[in-house]
């Protein structure tokens, strides 16, 4: 199975090594922008499986990146909106119904929603076949619990 890849964009660099250090344990390629500009081209050329990004970025405002990587990939990348400033339910609505955002999260980051988050976003294209157990072993359990 192929290495997973997680872009992580925001102009701030203490912001960028600090998800980067949340992101350590998954088993996954993180590659880094500063920009929206630079981040769009890197959604190009390394086609990542989730995109982490701050709101407020230089070149390519956050939610109009989060847009252009919905429409292009056809929401199959999931886009996680991260920021500091746009606090609210109004703007989380927005960025979830319009823009196809598939997670808005507010500063200071709570690095265990956002392992939450990439965890249910990472795992959602993996066959939930491999998840459950075989019809045996289900009845197996099911019978061991009704002695």
């Amino acid at each position: 199975m192929p290495e997973k890849k997680i872009l992580v964009v925001d102009y701030d660099q203490a912001s960028r090594e600090s998800l980067t250090r949340i992101l350590k344990d998954f088993k996954a390629q993180i590659i880094q922008a500063t920009d929206g500009a630079q981040a769009y081209d890197l959604f190009k050329e390394e086609k990542p499986d989730l995109v982490i990004l701050e709101a407020i970025l230089p070149k390519l405002h956050g939610f109009d990146l989060t847009k252009k990587i919905t429409q292009e990939s056809k929401g199959s990348v999931p886009v996680i909106i991260i920021t500091g400033l746009y606090k609210g339910p109004q703007y989380k609505h927005e960025a979830m119904t319009n823009l196809g955002a598939s997670e808005y999260l507010e500063k200071p980051v709570n690095p265990e929603v956002l392992l939450e988050a990439v965890n249910r976003l990472m795992n959602a294209d993996e066959d939930i076949e491999d998840i459950l157990p075989d019809t045996e072993t289900v009845i197996a359990l099911l019978n061991a619990k009704g002695r």
